[in-house]
């Protein structure tokens, strides 16, 4: 079924209220999952919707709690989350990083006691669309074993670098350190496919491309082997250094879900060196060099990352956003 984005927003908006959370903290929590959905990537969008609603019901994430900044220096920030809604607090935490930005050339906010932000790159595309290059990441629960190990000790810990073009048409990587992310996993194992490339261990410790089993198994495949496993500790590190937050460990220690996460939102607008012509000049020269390649496989596309999105961003306001009919009805099902 296609559900259109108003009354998936008008929807979403309806069952936070009914969870305490005020209207408007709902709104923009709303709107994020919304958007993440019209972008296409419905794994961290609508999929992940129902997963909130029940932290909610646990009381594992307040409704109530807003972000507030306890120290300041200069351009850096840190914050504390107040265990509220992440995607909201995130939000929230890249407006300041643009303003400190738009004040100073550079601008840094890290936040301790959040929960998932659900779409990484929804806040590359937030950045991005005030003229900031951006980078930004959260740690998470332990979902992933460091190189050579079996047991998860590291996160998959998202990261996003978002680079601002004038019309829109930015470039926004957003990666997990691990070579899929749980939510992609999911919606592989949801609709009965098999992932494109291998993603993680099987139950008898072999590589495998199977979702259902990686999700048995909770050993998903580090990107670049042991080069994402020493990234996913470094930015690790800094997230709970920068923020004063909890570290990968500490979230496992402490909690059996995945909430008092630390992230990092850093906003740079290049306004302050260069013109916008300069800038889309730049990134033209690369876009345009890159797709010129000869295509791998015939009939094949280069793409950059974000490209896709404004496509199906398009398609999905035109025409509904696709759904499953058990995610839908299961949403609706939370009403009242």
């Amino acid at each position: 079924m296609r559900i259109q984005a108003q009354e998936m927003q008008k929807t979403f908006e309806e069952i936070l209220i009914g969870r305490s959370v005020p209207s408007d903290i709902a709104q923009i929590a709303a709107r994020n999952f919304t958007q993440t959905s019209l972008d296409g990537v419905y794994s961290h969008g609508v999929n992940r919707f129902p997963r909130l609603i029940e932290y909610l019901d646990k009381g594992v994430v307040n409704p109530q709690g807003r972000p507030e900044c306890v120290a300041r220096v200069g351009n850096l920030e840190r914050w504390d989350g107040r265990m509220g809604l992440g995607n909201v607090n995130a939000t929230l935490a890249m407006d300041r990083a643009c303003d400190l930005a738009a004040e100073n050339g550079m601008g840094l906010v890290a936040i301790a006691n959040t929960n998932h932000w659900m779409r990484a790159g929804a806040y590359g595309w937030q950045a991005a669309n005030r003229g900031c290059i951006a980078l930004c990441w959260t740690n998470t629960m332990p979902n992933m074993p460091a190189w050579g190990g079996k047991e998860p000790k590291l996160g998959n810990n998202p990261l996003v670098v978002a680079i601002p073009q004038s019309d829109g048409n930015h470039v926004v990587l957003d990666c997990a350190m691990s070579q899929f992310a749980y939510g992609k996993i999911e919606m592989a194992r949801m609709q009965s496919q098999q992932l494109p490339v291998p993603g993680g261990w099987d139950t008898k410790g072999n590589i495998t491309t199977d979702p259902a089993e990686i999700e048995r198994s909770q050993r998903v495949l580090p990107i670049g082997y042991w080069k994402g496993s020493g990234l996913s500790l470094v930015l690790d590190l800094v997230a709970a250094i920068l923020s004063g937050g909890n570290t990968v460990t500490d979230v496992g220690t402490r909690y059996t879900e995945e909430v008092g996460l630390s992230q990092v939102m850093l906003a740079i607008d290049p306004s302050h060196m260069n013109t916008k012509a300069m800038t889309d000049g730049i990134i033209q020269r690369v876009l345009e060099d890159i797709q010129s390649s000869t295509p791998a496989q015939p009939g094949e596309s280069i793409r950059y990352p974000g490209q896709r999105e404004k496509k199906v961003r398009a398609e999905n306001q035109a025409q509904g956003i696709p759904v499953l009919d058990e995610v839908w009805e299961k949403i609706c099902q939370l009403k009242g």
